[in-house]
Parts: structure tokens; sequence; C-alpha cells
């Protein structure tokens, strides 16, 4: 992952020096499985414990033998004396690397989940901060009916609930060790290594594996992923939407030394929301490449193995960064009110008009009618740009069904949060 987009976290869990100090400790973890089945003995079981590596060692020997596990194993033998025999022992590489992926892939996904549990908790306090701040309501991006600003967030938060319980499933299931063998049948080992091995290093058993865990778990692992990203980007998106000059009802945060154009000095560009949007795109096709990850040929290929280089370590990496710089974001968001107050009475009242066409069905007009005078004044009113209101109450067939102070209570934008209190509680009964 560039620089750019990491945390000091995810670089360190995504090193060299970690992914080899993992491989060790898959190693000793089947040593001490052996130990325990009584093919070594506790003083070799000490000694094997002891060894070390030098990363150097290893890249040297990996340009000979082209190949990692065998230069690790190698390298790690250069501390050893006749104990080395043991080190490695009735293993296959993908054994050492798959187990230790998923040691790493737990870590990572702690590190995610307390982010996820971050960013939630700044969502829910911009929801309690706005429940009852009125702003205009948009479907297909035109004027609808007032909402709450704060509904926004509680819906964004409901969906990260959804999506939390999924990634703590799928992290779960790539959260477990494989020491079958060279094709999954345990022929130079015995299945009760994977079992103490599994106990020592935390991990849940693999039930049947080939030479490999199978890559669905992954794929899923990376779906949630990007899963969460679309939804930061379903975030960004509408604070984009709501920067908009037209709109105003929302800016990032711009510090006064920030610029936001090398050639018009007036910008300020919501780029956190873009650059989220931009990521999220990444993290989907990521996805899609786990997905190919999955029918490898007969017991297994390494047609995965390039690919998962880069998707798991950049994936986990990018969404880190992602949850922490847009809570970050939203933290300061500066929220217009009164521009949104002004964008609720932008149409003359006319987002009023369903309200105002139920309370006259109450009254006693009927449906059809009433559809077809109210939408004939909105549409006056849009036209000429005139006082929805005035046209409603200068209308004689609907005089009999409305009164002035009727339309009062109709044209509050408070009127239309008399049921936010219960969606809340849905949203946050737990």
């Amino acid at each position: 992952m560039i620089k750019r987009y990491e945390r000091q976290v995810m670089k360190d869990l995504w090193s060299d020096q970690k992914k080899y100090d993992t491989f060790l400790q898959v190693e000793l973890a089947a040593s001490y499985a052996w130990m325990k089945k009584g093919l070594i003995s506790m003083d070799v079981y000490e000694k094997l414990s002891k060894a070390t590596y030098q990363i150097s060692d290893i890249e040297k020997i990996e340009r000979e033998v082209k190949h990692d596990v065998i230069a690790f194993t190698k390298a790690v033998a250069l501390s050893l004396s006749d104990e080395k025999k043991w080190f490695h022992y009735a293993l296959t590489s993908t054994d050492v690397v798959d187990t230790a992926q998923s040691l790493i892939l737990k870590e990572a996904s702690q590190i995610i989940l307390e982010d996820l549990d971050q960013f939630m908790g700044v969502i829910k306090s911009l929801s309690e901060r706005y429940k009852k701040t009125p702003c205009i309501g948009r479907t297909h991006g035109i004027h609808a009916e007032v909402t709450s600003f704060g509904l926004k967030f509680a819906l964004w938060y409901e969906d990260l609930k959804r999506l939390k319980k999924g990634f703590i499933e799928a992290a779960d299931e790539v959260s477990l060790i494989k020491m079958s063998g060279a094709v999954g049948t345990y022929a130079g080992s015995h299945p009760d290594i994977q079992k103490i091995a599994a106990k020592y290093l935390g991990l849940k058993e693999s039930m049947i594996a080939t030479q490999t865990l199978q890559r669905d778990r992954h794929a899923k692992y990376m779906l949630q992923i990007a899963l969460i990203g679309s939804e930061l980007e379903k975030i960004a998106v509408e604070i984009r939407h709501l920067s908009r000059t037209e709109v105003g009802e929302v800016r990032e945060y711009f510090n006064p030394n920030q610029k936001g154009s090398s050639a018009m000095p007036h910008k300020k560009n919501p780029i956190s929301s873009e650059n989220i949007t931009g990521l999220s795109r990444v993290l989907r096709g990521y996805a899609l490449t786990a997905f190919e990850n999955i029918p490898l040929w007969h017991e297994r290929d390494i047609s995965h193995s390039s690919a998962e280089r880069i998707i798991l370590s950049d994936g986990t990496t990018l969404i880190d960064y992602m949850l922490n710089r847009y809570q970050d974001t939203l933290k300061q968001l500066e929220v217009d009110t009164i521009q949104m107050d002004r964008n609720i009475g932008y149409t003359q009242g006319v987002v009023f008009a369903q309200g105002v066409m139920n309370h006259v069905i109450q009254n006693g007009l009927d449906r059809s009618t009433a559809y077809d005078i109210i939408q004939s004044l909105a549409m006056s009113a849009l036209k000429t740009r005139s006082s929805f209101r005035e046209f409603l109450l200068g209308e004689d067939q609907l005089k009999p069904y409305l009164k002035a102070s009727e339309l009062d209570v109709i044209f509050n934008p408070e009127t239309y949060l008399k049921h936010v209190d219960a969606i809340y509680q849905n949203v946050f009964k737990d």
C-alpha cells in the first residue's frame, strides 16, 4: 500500500518482519504439538523455541531457491543445531502460509472492528445532535418532503450495525488453522497435530481442506470489507451533494492555510468525501479478485497467491485508513441549519403538498379530486415562483375542506418530525 493511505498500525502488521515472525509462531506451534504427541522431547522443543532468523538471509536464499518458505526454513536453520531436523517437520508450505495469514487477518480484523466502533460512535453522536433538525428530503434529486438531518445519520448507523455483524462473521471464518499436509489428508502428519496447534495459536480448526484453505472464506471477508467501504461512499456521496454550492447545507472543515485549487483561490472542495468515494472503488475491485481466487486447480495451484499478497494487505489497510480519515471529517463537519431552512422554503411551499392532500381527504374530499387540484396548484406555484399557500387559500374547491389555521400546522416543518423518536427507539434500542 502506498504511504498516503496507510496507518502505521497496518503497515507494521503487513510488514515482512511480522510475516516471518508469524511463520515462526506457526512452525513452533507445530513443534509444540509434536512434543505433546511424544515425537520430540521437551528439550528439543525448547531448543526449537529459541530459533531466530535474519530477513537478509531469507532474501539472499530466496534469490537462489525461488521459494519464500524454503528460504525462511533455511534461514531459521542457521540458528539451530541438530534439532533443526525437526523444524518444519511434516508441514507443507501452505500449512505455514495459510495459518500465518489467518493469524495476521485475525489481528487486522480486531483493528478494523475497533475502527468501526469508533466510526459508529461518531455517527451516533451526530444523529443525536441533529435529531430534530429539519431539512428537505430529496427523492430522484428533487425536493420531496421535510425530514430530519439526524435521520440520515441514524440510517447510516443502522446500516453499520448490519455490516459489523457481517464482518464479524466473515472475520471468524478466516481465523482458522490449516495443518493437513500436501493434499489435506494428514498423510505425513496426524489430525491431532492440527488440533493441538489450533488451541496453541487460538485459531479454529478447518474441518477439511486441500493443500489450501478454501477461498470462499477470503472472498466473503473481502466482500464485507468492500461493503463497509461502499457504506462509507454512500455517506460521502450524500455529503458531497449537500456541499454543492446550490445546496450549501454542509461543508467539510477547511483550515485557514488549506488551499482548494491551484487556479481558483475561492474553492473549498469536499476532498475527503471524494477520496473515500475513490478508495471504495478499489475495495470493490479487490472483492472481485477475491472471488476469482475461489476456483483453484485440483488440490491447489498458486494463482490466488500473488493476488492475495496485494488484496488482503491493501484491503485491510485501506478500510482502516478510510474509517479513521472519514470519522475525523465527520467530527468536524460544518452544518448550516439556516441554509437548510432556506432550502425547505425554496420551492414556495409545494413540499407540503402531501400534507395538504391528506388533510382535505380527511375532511371529506375524494382523493382523486384532491390530488388533481393540489397538483395543479403546486405546478402553478413552481412555474410562477409564487406562494403555494396563497394558491391553496384562493382555491374555491378547497375552502370547505381547508382553513388558514390548519395550514399553519401543515406548513410547519416540525410537524413532519413527529415520529422521529419512534424511529430512533428502533435504531438505538440496543
